[in-house]
């Protein structure tokens, strides 16, 4: 389903006649629900980058959304798995920046950095494999997601759409549900990938 479809669909069954800028509000509220619940295999991305010798954070790339796995490579290739772990278990294991070697867990901070311990005591390599934010289907046309998920991405804006105008309760009702069963497909497909992720 491309964008003009789903827009079509939504006024079409809500038999309300709404704005541009309120579908396009609708169909992105449903976007942002259903990646914050489902972390899709088909949405994930690859980045190298270099830490910083004796340089405790790392800056994450613009578009991340949620990490994978973080790997430290050495310059014979060898790479090291980090652990995610809480930021104040990271300043009580390292309490001074001073405390350098292999990076071996690391923290988010924020939205935009990381915190690695221990410092880094060389310029290493690092490999993210992370969960990016899409371009919406409202400016992109079409999507992955409106292309295999259209019940998921079809039902949640009807479900925005429905509370906006103030809709009777057995409708939302009605759009959750099949929602609910459509974002239940979702997450069963993403397990298998989410199981054979690199997890302690």
């Amino acid at each position: 389903m491309n964008y003009s479809e789903l827009k079509a669909n939504i006024a079409d069954i809500v038999e309300q006649t709404f704005t541009t800028d309120q579908l396009d509000m609708f169909i992105k509220q449903a976007e942002q629900e259903i990646y914050n619940t489902v972390r899709l295999p088909a949405l994930r991305k690859a980045f190298s980058g270099n830490l910083s010798q004796y340089n405790a954070t790392f800056t994450l790339p613009s578009d991340y959304l949620y990490i994978h796995s973080i790997a430290v490579v050495e310059s014979d290739n060898t790479y090291h798995m980090l652990l995610n772990k809480d930021v104040n278990f990271i300043r009580e294991a390292y309490p001074r920046p001073l405390n350098v070697g292999l990076p071996k867990h690391y923290a988010l901070l924020n939205q935009t950095q990381m915190l690695l311990g221990p410092t880094p005591n060389a310029a290493y390599n690092v490999d993210i494999q992370y969960g990016y934010s899409p371009e919406s289907i409202v400016t992109a046309g079409a999507t992955w997601l409106g292309e295999h998920f259209d019940a998921a991405l079809l039902n949640r804006s009807l479900m925005e759409a429905i509370r906006f105008i103030k809709g009777e309760q057995d409708m939302v009702a009605l759009y959750e549900k099949h929602y609910m069963l459509a974002i239940q497909a979702l997450i069963s497909g993403s397990d298998k990938l989410a199981t054979d992720s690199y997890r302690i």
